[in-house]
């Protein structure tokens, strides 16, 4: 082997190494078709909340009483059982529900409540589940033990009926709220936000647990290797060696846990908004579109079935992407892939 045989394998060799994780990550998660897929619908319902007054053919709370049940005529054929009681409109794309607002332009603005979760839960399960989790595996001992018997505590509470729980408790106790208290202010935000901060809330106190145990679990796997005890043996102290050295080797697991944990939360709002423990009318969510369809199924299954549609389509793509990302992510397919 000549030395510029050698020097051109040495630098191919480095040019490899200087392949980042995220890009090597990358290039596998564009081979995942059904993670392109699922990605690419979740790019299309991001733009949709962000351009819903654009694309919406009518304001989401406008009520047409007379128009109120219309049905466009193609939807006959497919759902024959509504002929016996169908008031024809061409008017309403996907038909109008039972105060004559628009289907189509409800379910684009319901896009938002469930992206919002979707963003939300995530981001407070992260922020709440890393800390604690960190604290507790890196220092381990007596506080590691106290910290995860609290964990274990919180998971004795079956969490959608905590969130029940809570979200009932809210609203109950807030209603006469004085103007200037923390009560107030909490409910005047939730005002605002049509009734999605106490699902924050809700979400928000009970997501974390899990989070918490993998950082642990991760972090345990991690404080004694050999550049952690190098970073001691120089002087770093405890936060920079969690926030340099520990973080950016953990933080792919917990990414694609929360994830694959995004279906979970959207799911909660959608039950909360069915049973009317969700956003405040007329603010549109899938869950409460469902509930208000489901009562006149047989009917007009139009008004369940298509926000029903939407909710499944976008957690089969968040299914689909945290799929991709957990395989993208995995550390023992790392250049498998050419």
């Amino acid at each position: 082997m000549t030395a510029q045989s050698t020097t051109a394998g040495v630098t191919s060799l480095l040019a490899r190494k200087e392949t980042s994780l995220w890009a090597d990550a990358f290039r596998r998660l564009i081979r995942n078709r059904a993670a392109v897929v699922g990605g690419v619908i979740v790019i299309c319902l991001i733009l949709t909340a962000v351009f819903a007054p654009l694309l919406a053919p009518r304001d989401y709370a406008s009520q047409v009483l007379e128009d109120n049940n219309k049905l466009p005529s193609w939807m006959l054929p497919l759902f024959p059982t509504t002929k016996p009681y169908a008031r024809i409109s061409n008017d309403y794309p996907i038909g109008a529900d039972y105060v004559g607002r628009d289907l189509l332009s409800r379910i684009l603005y319901g896009t938002r409540v469930s992206l919002s979760v979707a963003l939300m839960g995530p981001l407070i399960s992260l922020i709440v589940g890393l800390v604690f989790g960190t604290i507790s595996g890196y220092f381990g001992k007596q506080v590691d033990n106290l910290m995860m018997r609290f964990v274990d505590i919180m998971y004795a509470f079956p969490t959608l009926l905590l969130i029940i729980l809570l979200m009932a408790f809210f609203r109950s106790t807030t209603q006469a709220a004085v103007t200037g208290t923390l009560r107030g202010t909490m409910t005047a935000i939730d005002a605002k936000l049509g009734g999605m901060f106490f699902i924050y809330i809700g979400i928000g106190l009970t997501a974390w647990m899990g989070m918490a145990r993998l950082a642990r679990g991760q972090i345990l796997s991690l404080k004694e290797k050999e550049f952690i005890e190098a970073a001691r043996t120089i002087g770093a102290s405890d936060i920079r060696i969690m926030v340099r050295h520990i973080l950016p080797n953990i933080i792919g697991p917990l990414i694609v846990a929360e994830t694959l944990a995004i279906p979970t939360y959207i799911t909660f709002e959608a039950f909360l908004s069915f049973i009317g423990l969700g956003v405040n009318p007329p603010t549109p969510s899938w869950g409460s579109m469902i509930s208000d369809g489901s009562a006149a199924l047989r009917t007009y299954p139009n008004q369940a079935v298509f926000p029903a549609l939407a909710l499944a389509i976008t957690m089969f793509a968040f299914n689909f992407l945290g799929d991709g990302l957990r395989d993208a992510l995995d550390p023992r397919m790392r250049g498998t892939m050419k």
